[in-house]
């Protein structure tokens, strides 16, 4: 299964993704308390979807490979929520 996609498609998504890396820098610099990090990684996630979906073009595959797209991102969801509770376990020791 094949399927072209126009040149302003590409073009649509670049001019996407350069705006949301400047929206990525400006939120880098303004103080927005304990929302800077999710805020930044909503937009990392925006911009990663994009580049999966349209560079990589998924969005025009069969369903395995929607499969293992999906599969994947679980299991790096499962890899991050292993590392995060052992780190967060930790004592704090402070060295000095």
């Amino acid at each position: 299964m094949s399927h072209i996609s126009p040149k302003s498609v590409y073009f649509t998504i670049f001019g996407s993704l350069m705006a949301l890396t400047a929206l990525t820098i400006y939120v880098a610099f303004q103080h927005l308390g304990w929302l800077n990090f999710p805020v930044a990684i909503t937009i990392a996630l925006i911009k990663a979807s994009l580049v999966v979906l349209f560079f990589m073009h998924v969005k025009y595959s069969t369903r395995l490979t929607w499969v293992v797209v999906i599969g994947s991102v679980f299991w790096l969801g499962i890899l991050m929520t292993l590392t995060f509770a052992d780190y967060l376990t930790r004592a704090w020791r402070a060295f000095g």
